[in-house]
């Protein structure tokens, strides 16, 4: 399916077989690497339809049974014989020939081509006498009466396949280039709070992505990315409104109208196109190299909140340059390794690895054990001179891990899962686990998070529409010692309810909405509620 929302990550266009589709995301598959498509977007996790197989496409019925060839003359007759005694002529599964209309003069001449080679063959391989002499009669008979049509098709095929040698030929050109993009447009209204903040009159949003992508081998990328939106300082999140994080957006870009360079991105295949390596000087997070496993993970068609859409320990680090590699191992298995730095142009400033005042090193496997599963541990280790985890998807407490402010290392477990029960229905899943630990004091803090989602597609019957429910806890820091701001002391749950109304292949309207209770998990903030209504164009 030609999509070109050169928009959101584009990680997947040259790994096993994910693709952007207008349905449910379900689960990726897994295959031999293919090359670098030009298509562009972060790519839905789904599975194909079934493809008809060889056989199915290569049975032979009677020419009875093809409804769009009339029985007019002695020549279909004749034909009718000659394909159900040697099957040289195959319909398609729904038994015509492209139509309900009669049969031309040069299909039918193509037919009898067909019975020609397939005679010709049996005459050669046959040992005994299994043509009959009666039908060589009436083969002779025919070729005289379509002599014509057969010397203009055969003129054809040769035609064909002297172009068909000569495009071969020819070298491809150096350079192949691609123009895509994606138009986000939202009405948001909000309820509640008041603490931790007050609610916004609702407002009109936009975020516009306009990327080009180049292949000089055809499995590589180059990919250029530039960005628009009218979101100001933090949106929602900002301290004169909400004053937390867990009211971020997925699709919110703060440019205040301006162009910036969003991303700048190199990949190529290596050893056998089994592994893809990534060089991303700008515009990089884990979640560049390492797969998020989420259903959600797509910021104009998948969740509505930058919480729900993927696991928060994909983002730590805030980071923006990187570089990484995703090995096919096995059809079923994926190794997967990123490292980034944060702040990289200032290696002056910090004391982690490269000078870089934050780092980050994720290794991930992903591995598909049946065919509706997929599944990916990751292991993430990273470092920030401040301490803090800055994935701003959760409390302030557990962003700057109790204002810990100290040079400190990281390590986090993550764990995803998709499963596809069937073809309507996927559950997905993740929880996370961070530990950091000041290196300069006996300073330390533990955070948690997790979330769970029921997809559901085309629930009305309008295939490409999906309702998705999704329910989980914006990361808390549940043990620290020695913090300044100690430990969050309630429990914040986040509920999500969105259905994606699917208009054509590239237009799609989103109603929705969240509920954040007990913001920055603090029993004494009152529950956030915001509504919004998300249009997106993909070009």
């Amino acid at each position: 399916m030609k999509v070109f929302p050169v928009i959101a990550a584009a990680l997947l266009a040259v790994v096993p077989s994910l693709k952007t589709e207008a349905r449910q995301p379900m689960l990726a598959k897994t295959g031999p690497l293919q090359p670098l498509q030009t298509g562009m977007g972060r790519l839905a996790m789904d599975f194909e339809e079934p493809a008809p197989t060889n056989e199915e496409m290569n049975q032979m019925p009677s020419v009875s049974q093809l409804s769009d060839v009339q029985p007019k003359d002695w020549a279909f007759e004749a034909l009718r014989n000659l394909v159900e005694r040697y099957g040289c002529i195959s319909g398609y599964p729904d038994g015509t020939f492209r139509g309900n209309r009669a049969l031309t003069r040069y299909e039918f001449a193509a037919g009898l081509n067909a019975c020609l080679e397939r005679v010709t063959q049996v005459i050669n391989d046959s040992t005994s006498n299994y043509v009959r002499q009666e039908d060589l009669e009436t083969l002779q008979r025919l070729q005289t009466e379509f002599a014509a049509e057969l010397a203009s098709l055969r003129g054809r095929i040769d035609s064909l396949e002297d172009r068909t040698t000569q495009l071969e030929q020819q070298p491809v050109s150096d350079t192949t280039a691609v123009f895509g993009g994606e138009a986000i447009f939202a009405l948001t209204g909000s309820a509640g709070g008041n603490p931790p903040g007050r609610r916004s009159e609702p407002n009109f949003s936009y975020l516009t992505r306009l990327g080009i992508v180049s292949t000089f081998t055809g499995k590589d990328r180059l990919r250029l990315e530039l960005s628009s939106g009218n979101f100001e300082g933090r949106g929602l999140a900002s301290p004169n409104v909400f004053n937390t994080d867990m009211a971020l957006l997925s699709y919110q870009g703060g440019t205040s109208n301006q162009i910036q360079l969003d991303k700048v991105e190199y990949r190529f295949a290596g050893f056998d196109d089994r592994v893809v390596f990534t060089l991303r000087p700008v515009g990089f997070s884990l979640s560049s190299v390492l797969t998020a496993n989420s259903p959600y993970f797509d910021a104009g068609r998948g969740a509505l909140s930058r919480f729900a859409e993927a696991s928060p320990l994909f983002k730590i680090g805030n980071l923006d340059a990187g570089v990484g590699f995703d090995w096919l191992v096995t059809d079923r298995l994926r190794l997967q390794v990123a490292y980034g730095t944060g702040d990289s142009n200032s290696s002056n400033k910090g004391n982690g690895v490269f000078g870089a005042d934050r780092s980050a090193l994720g290794v991930q496997l992903l591995a598909k054990p049946a065919d509706n599963v997929l599944t990916g541990l990751a292991y993430i280790n990273a470092y920030s001179n401040e301490g803090r985890l800055d994935t701003f998807t959760g409390s302030f407490i557990s962003d700057t891990n109790g204002f810990l402010n100290q040079p400190a290392e990281i390590q986090a477990l993550s764990g995803t899962l998709q499963w596809r029960i069937n073809r309507k229905i996927t559950l997905g899943t993740w929880g996370g686990w961070i530990f950091s630990n000041s290196t300069v004091s006996d300073a330390s803090a533990t955070t948690t998070t997790y979330l769970f989602s029921v997809g559901i597609s085309d629930p009305f019957g309008r295939e490409g529409d999906l309702l998705a429910f999704l329910f989980g806890q914006p990361p808390k820091l549940v043990r620290g010692n020695n913090l300044f701001l100690g430990e969050d002391e309630g429990t914040s749950l986040h509920l999500e309810a969105f259905y994606r109304f699917r208009v054509t292949d590239n237009i799609s309207i989103t109603p929705g909405f969240f509920v954040v209770f007990n913001p920055e998990h603090n029993y004494d903030n009152n529950d956030i509620f915001i509504g919004t209504v998300r249009t997106t164009f993909r070009f």
